[in-house]
């Protein structure tokens, strides 16, 4: 039996806490405010303490340094319903075990218990006392950009390599800026590259330097932005892209700390924290050899996966907003209806954040300071393959519509237990009828062309509903 410390200034909510913990056989004790906490924990001896940030009096942040003293070994759950990136981070750095965001489900919290209770203690780097200046552009209420500000928030104060996934205008950038900002580095360079934009044959000079004479029109020396980026944060966006030679010497920098400039013999010492980012499947690419798997493991160190903005329609008017406020430049402008924030929401937005700012800013300009309306709104940007249908064979566009299709179920609210056969009933179907097809619907002929007993396939075709002869 544990002892459980609610505070949260909702009555309700200290009810159903208290309920849940008597239901898991635990004690617990509510406190509608940090004093009256502190109070409590001097007699009542709390195993774990979820404790609200917004409180009368003293905030739950600020609490959490005298919780610390009173019950040094107790974990500390920090609960909000109006969670940012400065919170998390904040929650995060004084030691937090946990930082949930309102609502949430029985299930969530009674699982936040059930780790606290059992995890072995942590240490945890002394936190820093850098300020992101722009962590406003970071927008997210929704529960998906709450899990990406708590592993912001997690990583920062480590030197570990980060891996964004996201697809392209989510705001990959904006996350590697952020990791930066509130690590130990920030003081230092944030130097930020796009592989894809970097020129073929000038690439590794770009990256890693050169020597006066090295090359034609090498004129004078270059230090190369694995040196300008010493002491601080190196953002390599797009790495799917870099070429397989200078994979090896991007994969020596980060092992050694050193970097050879072209045409020199000697290595330049540089100590930079990487983060990279792609829109593309990078595990395909090591399957199909087209990137190096021990770099692919040293990038992936730490990986967060960036939500699409269609699948954090909650955050839209929140960045509406912001972009609002940005673009109008305290120009007197007419407010977005609620017709035109709800036709927003109804888009797929397949251009992320960026295609939405953009679209304020047309909304802006064709509104002329006037009501915007959701006919002010551009035409929605029709979706962009990921990779060019003609060129890639049938087998990888294959395998990466069945990550996309898995990485989607994962993220969703639920917990699907049957994955695999989720994927069995997606793929099956499709696969007997074009044998079926081939064989012109007969079983022993489709059996064969499958391999699989004529029994198996009959049975799948009912299970299916498929037609077929004997």
């Amino acid at each position: 039996m544990a002892g459980i410390l609610i505070v949260d200034d909702e009555p309700t909510i200290c009810w159903g806490l208290a309920e849940l913990a008597k239901q898991l056989g635990h004690q617990s004790q509510t406190a509608s405010s940090a004093e009256q906490a502190f109070t409590l924990a001097r007699t009542f001896a709390a195993d774990v303490i979820l404790l609200d940030v917004r409180l009368p009096g003293i905030d739950g942040l600020a609490a959490m340094a005298q919780f610390k003293q009173l019950l040094p070994a107790a974990k500390i759950v920090i609960m909000t319903a109006h969670g940012d990136l400065s919170t998390a981070v904040d929650a995060v750095r004084q030691g937090a075990f946990e930082y949930i965001v309102k609502p949430f489900d029985t299930r969530t919290i009674e699982r936040v218990i059930e780790r606290a209770l059992t995890r072995a203690e942590v240490s945890t780097a002394p936190p820093t006392t850098g300020k992101a200046k722009d962590s406003n552009l970071m927008i997210g209420k929704t529960p998906a950009m709450q899990e990406v500000f708590k592993r912001i928030a997690l990583v920062s104060a480590s030197d570990a390599c980060v891996f964004i996934l996201g697809e392209s205008g989510s705001g990959k950038e904006l996350v590697a800026r952020a990791i930066h900002q509130y690590s130990g580095r920030a003081a230092s360079p944030f130097v930020a590259v796009n592989v894809a934009a970097l020129s073929p044959t000038l690439a590794e000079s770009e990256l890693f330097g050169h020597v006066r004479g090295a090359f034609t029109g090498a004129e004078q020396h270059r230090s190369g932005l694995l040196v300008d980026a010493d002491g601080g944060t190196l953002f390599l966006d797009e790495v799917a892209d870099i070429p397989l030679p200078l994979q090896v010497k991007l994969l020596r920098a980060l092992e050694h700390g050193e970097v050879m400039p072209v045409g020199s013999s000697k290595p330049v010492r540089t100590n930079f924290r990487l983060v990279s980012a792609t829109h593309q499947d990078l595990l395909t690419k090591v399957r199909e050899s087209g990137f190096r798997h021990d770099l692919y493991f040293r990038l992936c160190t730490f990986q967060i996966n960036l939500p699409p903005l269609r699948e954090r329609k909650a955050d839209i008017p929140f960045l509406i907003s912001h972009f609002y406020h940005l673009l109008s430049s305290g120009a007197s402008q007419g407010n977005f209806t609620a017709d035109a924030i709800n036709t927003a929401q109804d888009r797929p937005w397949h251009g992320n954040v960026r295609e939405l700012r953009n679209a304020v800013e047309h909304a802006l300009i064709v509104a002329r300071q006037g009501p915007i309306l959701s006919e002010h709104w551009p035409p929605p940007m029709q979706p962009i393959a990921k990779g060019s249908t003609s060129d890639e064979p049938v087998e990888v566009r294959l395998r990466k519509l069945i990550r996309e299709w898995a990485t989607q179920r994962l993220r969703s609210d639920q917990e699907p237990q049957t994955l695999y056969d989720e994927l069995l009933q997606q793929i099956e179907p499709p696969l007997l009828a074009a044998a079926l097809e081939k064989s012109k619907g007969e079983c022993l002929g489709a059996s064969r062309w499958l391999g699989m007993h004529r029994t198996t396939l009959r049975k799948k075709m009912d299970q299916y509903g498929l037609q077929g002869d004997e």
